[in-house]
C-alpha cells in the first residue's frame, strides 16, 4: 500500500477538523496508509471540540513506522502549542511550516509517496533568511525547482492549468511571454499523459482579452499567445483557441477538453470554484515528487464549527494515488521500448537498428 503524507495545515484553521472528518469513517485507511505530520495533542483538542467520540490515531516516530488501519501521527510541533481557532498567529504558522518540512523531508528520502498539504498562510514566516510566497514555492524550492512547476486545478475531467501565479493582475501581460506560454504547454501536455493517463490531450487555450475572436485576436493574442500555440501544434500539442473565457465557460464548450489553460490566476481559479464549488484539488504538475491540496484556504471564518468541507481532502487524497499509479504505469510502458524499423531507400529488405534507442 502506499504510504501517504499529510501535512496539518494551520492549526487555528480547518485543517484538523478536514483530517479528522474524513478519517472518522475507517474505511479510508483500507486504500492507502496515511501519515500525519502534525501533533496528537491538538488532534485530541479538536476532536474533542468537534466531540468525535473515537478515532484510530496511532504515534510513530518515523514514517516507516506506519501500520495501515490507523491515522498514523508523527509529532512535529511544540506540546505546549496554543490552539486558538479562526485566528492566525506566527505560532499557528510556524506549526504549519514544521509539518511541512518534516514532510517534504521525507518525501525526499522515499518514506513516503506523496504529499496532501492542508491550508496553511507561510507567507508571513522567515526560515534561513528566506520568506516563501506559500507552501507551493517552499515545495519547489525543497526539490529544487523554483517557479518551475505547473498549477493545475482538478475536479474530476475539469482541469485548469495557469500560465501566471497569484500575481498582481497589472503584472500579467508583462509576463505573458511566448516562450513561457509554450512551455506551460508543453508541461500541460506531459502531465495529462504520464500523470492523468490522457493518451492524445485535447488542451483549450484562453485568451487574454475579453471578446477576442481567433478573426479579431487582441495585442497579446497576436503578439504572444498565438504564437506558441502555432509553436506547440507544431511540436505534436492538440491545442485550440485562444477562447473568450466569459463565452468559453458560459457554454459547455469547456467539456469537450482534456484540459484547458488560463492566462492568469483569477481567469482560471473564478470559473474552477464556481464549477468545482468546495472540493477542488491543487496538483503541482512538472516536480519529480507528488503533492496535491485541497484548493481553499484555511477558512478561520468558519474554523471549530465543524462544517468545514472534507470532499476537497478526500479528492486530493485520491488524486495523488491516481498519480502515483499513472506515474508508475508510464514508468514500466516507457523502460523497454521497442527498437524501430526502418527500410533502406530503393531496396525491400526491412532491418531493425539495434544499436540506438530512438
Amino acid at each position: 500500500m502506499y504510504k501517504i503524507g499529510i501535512t496539518h495545515g494551520d492549526t487555528n484553521g480547518i485543517g484538523y477538523e478536514m483530517i479528522l472528518n474524513v478519517f472518522s469513517d475507517s474505511r479510508v485507511t483500507e486504500l492507502f496508509i496515511p501519515v500525519l505530520y502534525g501533533s496528537s495533542k491538538v488532534a485530541a483538542y479538536h476532536r474533542k471540540t468537534m466531540e468525535i467520540q473515537t478515532m484510530n490515531l496511532h504515534a510513530i516516530d518515523q514514517a516507516t513506522d506506519a501500520v495501515q488501519n490507523r491515522l498514523n501521527v508523527i509529532n512535529c510541533v511544540d506540546d505546549e502549542i496554543k490552539v486558538e481557532l479562526g485566528k492566525y498567529t506566527p505560532e499557528s504558522g510556524n506549526a504549519a511550516l514544521h509539518s511541512l518540512e518534516r514532510a517534504v523531508k521525507d518525501l525526499n528520502e522515499g518514506k513516503i509517496e506523496a504529499i496532501i498539504t492542508l491550508p496553511a498562510i507561510i507567507h508571513e514566516i522567515q526560515r534561513n533568511g528566506m520568506k516563501y510566497s506559500g507552501q507551493t514555492e517552499f515545495v519547489e524550492t525543497s526539490v529544487g525547482m523554483t517557479n518551475q512547476s505547473l498549477g493545475i486545478l482538478v475536479k474530476e475531467n475539469l482541469r485548469i492549468a495557469l500560465v501566471t501565479g497569484n500575481i498582481p493582475l497589472a503584472e500579467v501581460a508583462t509576463q505573458l511571454k511566448e516562450e513561457l506560454i509554450f512551455k506551460k504547454l508543453s508541461d500541460l501536455q506531459t502531465s495529462l499523459i504520464r500523470d492523468f493517463a490522457v493518451s492524445a490531450p485535447r488542451i483549450a487555450v484562453l485568451s487574454l482579452n475579453p471578446n477576442t475572436t481567433p478573426e479579431n485576436p487582441g495585442k497579446e493574442e497576436s503578439e504572444q499567445i498565438i504564437p506558441a500555440m502555432d509553436k506547440a501544434s507544431k511540436s505534436g500539442i492538440f491545442c485550440f483557441g485562444p477562447y473568450a473565457s466569459n463565452d468559453f465557460f458560459g457554454s459547455d464548450h469547456y467539456t469537450k477538453f482534456d484540459a484547458i489553460l488560463a492566462m492568469y490566476y483569477d481567469q482560471g481559479l473564478i470559473p474552477f470554484r464556481t464549477l468545482a464549488t468546495q472540493d477542488g484539488v491543487y496538483f503541482n504538475a512538472g516536480l519529480p515528487i507528488v503533492r496535491t491540496a485541497p484548493n481553499m484556504g484555511p477558512s478561520f471564518d468558519i474554523a471549530g464549527k465543524n462544517i468545514a468541507p472534507e470532499g476537497a481532502l478526500l479528492n486530493a487524497i485520491y488524486l495523488a494515488i491516481d498519480i502515483i499509479r499513472n506515474r508508475k504505469t508510464d514508468d514500466e510502458i516507457n523502460a523497454n521500448p521497442l527498437k524501430k524499423h526502418y527500410f533502406e531507400k530503393g531496396l525491400d529488405n526491412e532491418k531493425l537498428d539495434l544499436t540506438s534507442d530512438n
